[in-house]
């Protein structure tokens, strides 16, 4: 196995955790895109464009922008800011 296999399966793994136990939707979207173009990645090295080619489009691509559409749209990201704010000011009092 060349050193980058190894790589990106190790970076499998750790977005596949991290997607778990971020706390954050936003970033746990983002994660899973990560994972996605990673996997795109491996797809290539295993010498299977076809399968690459769905991943990039349906994995990262499509299924991303859907993930990111209904976040706005729920608006689950404002909601997430403004608490954070709020518990960012509350800590220097």
């Amino acid at each position: 196995m060349i050193p980058i296999e190894i790589a990106l399966l190790l970076f499998l793994v750790v977005a596949a955790i991290a997607v778990c136990f971020v706390r954050r939707l936003l970033a746990a979207v983002i994660l899973y895109t990560a994972f996605s173009l990673g996997l795109t990645l491996i797809w290539i090295l295993l010498a299977a464009p076809d399968l690459a080619i769905t991943e990039a489009a349906v994995g990262t691509g499509i299924t991303g922008a859907l993930f990111f559409v209904v976040l706005k749209r729920i608006q689950v990201m404002e909601q997430e800011h403004r608490l954070e704010k709020e518990l960012h000011a509350n800590e220097r009092e």
